[in-house]
Formats: C-alpha cells, sequence, structure tokens
C-alpha cells in the first residue's frame, strides 16, 4: 500500500512577513533610483514656478544614472551610465556642490562650452541677451510657510496679506520659456563670464536675487559652481502635492483647507 506523502511543514509567519518586506523594500528602492522619486520644496529659491510646500515627482531616466540615482547615493554604478545631455531650461533635482550630501532643485541654463553672464540683472548665453519681458506681478498669499519682505507687502480686495513681486518671462534659445523673479539689485546682478566646462552644467534658481546657485562659488553657505552631470539625478514632471503649511497632523479636517489644489498636476 503506498505511503501517504508528508505534510509540508506551515510556513513561519513571521518569516513570511519578512519576506514580504524584503520583497517591498526591492521594488521601492527599485522604482525610486531607476524610473520615479518624490521631492519637497523646502525653500523660495524657484519663486514663482516651485512654492515652499510643493511636493513633486522627478523621472530619473532622462539623463542616465549615476550612484546619486539611488538612495544614499550608495556607490553602486560608476561614473555615469546611459547618459544624456539636459535641455537649457529643464528643472532638475541634482546633490548640490560642494558635500552632494542635500538634494537642490534649480533650472539649467548653460550646456558644456557655453558662456552665461548678468549684466545689469539681465542673463546671456553665448554672448547674447536672453529676451526679459516684464509680466505682471507674482502675488502669492501669506501663509505659515510662506512671508515677505516690508517692501513687497500688499493686501488683497478682502484684506488679506499677500506677496507681490515684479515678474518676468524669459525665453532661452530653444524656445522655453519661463517666469523669473526679479526683486532688487544685487551684485549678482552683473557677473563675469561663466564658461561651463565638460561634464558640467550651469543651474540657476528662477527666483534670481534669493537663489545660491551657479553664480556663486561650491562653498559652504555661498553656492554651488558648476555642477557634474553625474550629480543630476532627475527631471522635475509634475507636482503632486501642495501646502501652504497651516495643516497640523491632529486635526484632519486642516489638510484639507491647507492644500493648494490648483497646483496639484501642473506639469513643467
Amino acid at each position: 500500500m503506498a505511503s501517504k506523502p508528508a505534510a509540508r511543514a506551515p510556513r513561519s509567519e513571521l518569516r513570511e512577513t519578512v519576506l514580504f518586506f524584503v520583497k517591498l523594500a526591492i521594488f521601492v528602492f527599485v522604482i525610486r533610483s531607476f524610473f520615479f522619486s518624490p521631492f519637497n520644496i523646502p525653500s523660495g529659491s524657484m519663486l514663482p514656478r516651485l512654492l515652499i510646500g510643493d511636493y513633486l515627482f522627478i523621472t530619473k531616466w532622462n539623463y542616465g544614472y549615476s550612484r546619486h540615482s539611488l538612495p544614499w547615493s550608495l556607490p553602486l554604478i560608476p561614473g555615469r551610465v546611459f547618459a544624456s545631455t539636459p535641455e537649457r531650461g529643464d528643472v532638475v533635482v541634482f546633490k548640490a556642490p560642494p558635500t552632494a550630501e542635500d538634494n537642490w532643485v534649480k533650472r539649467v541654463i548653460g550646456l558644456p562650452g557655453d558662456s552665461v553672464q548678468m549684466q545689469h540683472g539681465q542673463l546671456f548665453l553665448n554672448g547674447k541677451a536672453i529676451p526679459k519681458q516684464r509680466i505682471g506681478d507674482f502675488v502669492l498669499p501669506v501663509s505659515p510657510n510662506f512671508g515677505c519682505r516690508f517692501e513687497f507687502q500688499d493686501e488683497d480686495a478682502a484684506g488679506k496679506p499677500i506677496c507681490r513681486y515684479p515678474q518676468f518671462e524669459e525665453t532661452l534659445p530653444n524656445g522655453k520659456r519661463y517666469r523669473v523673479l526679479d526683486q532688487t539689485t544685487t551684485a549678482a546682478d552683473d557677473t563675469g563670464v561663466y564658461k561651463v566646462p565638460a561634464g558640467h552644467v550651469f543651474l540657476m534658481g528662477d527666483n534670481r536675487d534669493d537663489s545660491a546657485d551657479s553664480r556663486f562659488p561650491a562653498l559652504p553657505n555661498q553656492g554651488i559652481g558648476f555642477v557634474p552631470m553625474e550629480n543630476l539625478e532627475g527631471k522635475a514632471v509634475v507636482n503632486f502635492w501642495s501646502t501652504d503649511g497651516s495643516a497640523q497632523w491632529l486635526l484632519p479636517w486642516t489638510w484639507v483647507s491647507a492644500a493648494r489644489f490648483d497646483r496639484i498636476g501642473e506639469g513643467f
């Protein structure tokens, strides 16, 4: 008479749980490293396009992959593979020099071989002035995560405090248009000529008078200088959330009142 097959030992519930979380961690690691990654905006250097409290997705494949594509910049990718040069006007997230530890976001202005200069607050690219047209003021309500200097304070029709900034539109040679703020005259409005070296890009913030960018040397509390392309993590593609900072974790209804729904889904 044939013997019955031995019953399978029940799999450990703890082992199953651990295995599930390991698989989940690998999945998230792959997605964040090679496809999409979230990023939140902590400063006003990219006003008016990006506000403090914006959350956006970046795509990771646009410029190739390096160790900075991986969480914690794990040194698993040598140099840069599947490399591609960004386009002028792209908004990029990158590891900021000199430490390459913090994630920053800026706009690509100069590519390898380009010359970049500021004269009286106007951008010059390869010796030619970039068209800069005055448009309507940029107006933003004062909120817990956004205030403004005295000279830009105003009120709306209902008497609520707002910030009102002079706003301009620039158009790059490839036709890319974007808005910039020009608040006042600073030393960065008149610079020497920056010659972008091979393998690097020249990045600037749209809030021209409140941005530590490639106009300043890569030193702590100064700027980022020319940014190596291997520091690029990805291209900004869409806002998926935005909050004015007034929400309180223990008061769920404030999560809705603090949301800036008109910014959700806004592309680049």
